[in-house]
């Protein structure tokens, strides 16, 4: 994992015109998404689509659902004899047993003193992948992401591409990257935040500021995930 140190950003909106300033602080983020080989090992289940008979370990983690990568993120923690960032109210044991199947976020908890793995806030994702660049994205897009116009419309393994300037792979294109943040909670309920654009998106939608939306149920083959920790005391 990288440690990517404390700034600001400033988050922008398309559709409501809305900018807002975030401070965020220092925290640890997985240099690459996480892969099919990381989240077999953990879950015992498959994660990824089958694409011209591609299912290597390397290829990103896709086909998650945002309940999916909450979840990981516990099993993983636990596994490692970590403290679970997310509570799950609805089990006494502190098992996850909650699913979102009811098309509400379940009353998930977020514990920020928790040492184990979690996903980014959006704020620290966008934060991250600028990596101190001030332009819609951290290099030429050929560089940096597997987008529609060089990804012959399939998946790619992790890190074959440059990084940004603080050693973060993938950052844009690839998969699209679950965060913990609802999107607009007022008009969308309980869809959760997407960043970073896919293989098969247009190059308009990789870009740093771009936000996406969707149910925390959606499992599709560009949407992945990629782990952060909080730093600890």
């Amino acid at each position: 994992m990288i440690t990517v140190p404390g700034g600001q950003v400033t988050l922008s909106d398309r559709r409501t015109e809305r900018t807002w300033a975030v401070e965020v602080a220092a925290f640890h983020l997985a240099a690459y998404p996480l892969t099919r080989a990381d989240y077999t090992e953990v879950t015992a289940a498959h994660s990824g689509s089958t694409q011209n008979g591609q299912d290597g370990a390397r290829l990103p983690a896709d086909s998650v659902s945002w309940w999916d990568a909450v979840r990981y993120c516990n099993a993983l923690s636990r596994q490692e004899g970590l403290t679970p960032a997310y509570r799950l109210p609805d089990t006494a044991d502190g098992a996850d047993g909650a699913d979102g199947s009811d098309g509400s976020d379940g009353g998930i908890a977020w514990d920020p003193s928790a040492d184990g793995y979690r996903l980014p806030t959006e704020a620290e994702w966008e934060h991250a992948c600028r990596a101190g660049t001030t332009g819609p994205r951290y290099g030429p897009l050929d560089d940096i992401a597997w987008y529609r116009g060089n990804s012959r419309e399939r998946i790619h393994e992790v890190g074959g591409l440059r990084p940004n300037p603080w050693g973060l792979y993938d950052m844009l294109g690839n998969v699209w990257e679950w965060c913990w943040d609802l999107y607009d909670p007022q008009v969308y309920g309980s869809y959760r935040v997407l960043r970073g654009g896919g293989w098969f998106d247009e190059h308009w939608s990789c870009r740093a500021s771009v936000r996406r939306r969707s149910h925390p149920t959606l499992r599709i083959e560009d949407v992945g995930l990629r782990l952060a920790r909080s730093l600890q005391p």
